[in-house]
């Protein structure tokens, strides 16, 4: 499980505003979370490129499987073949606020 203190810290630096001094939504709280963890690889935004080659744009994850699978890889801590990507484990909750920020990038039907 993650320190809820970093938490706190990263979703106080990514938002502003007026909802800054209210709890955060998951959505707010996942992207906090991928902005802390994942964006060293990953493009973590809507329309931003991934730094390190190769690694899937989280606005385009959804084109390759349905994210909301990715729950019990996130608690359990995702493994991949590639070297470069280190171990996560998250709780449910983080879990759950990753996956509302995934689904939050998915282009509106």
């Amino acid at each position: 499980m993650l320190p809820k203190g970093m938490i706190a810290a990263a979703i106080l630096a990514v938002t502003t505003g007026p909802t800054a001094a209210q709890d955060p939504t998951p959505v707010e709280e996942g992207q906090a979370l991928a902005t802390m963890y994942c964006a060293d690889c990953h493009a973590t935004g809507a329309t931003d490129d991934s730094p390190l080659a190769g690694a899937p744009n989280f606005r385009d994850l959804h084109l390759l499987y349905d994210v909301s699978f990715l729950s019990e890889a996130l608690v359990e801590g995702i493994v991949t073949a590639h070297p470069e990507m280190p171990q996560f484990e998250f709780d449910p909750a983080q879990a759950s606020a990753i996956i509302a920020y995934l689904k939050s990038l998915e282009p509106q039907k």
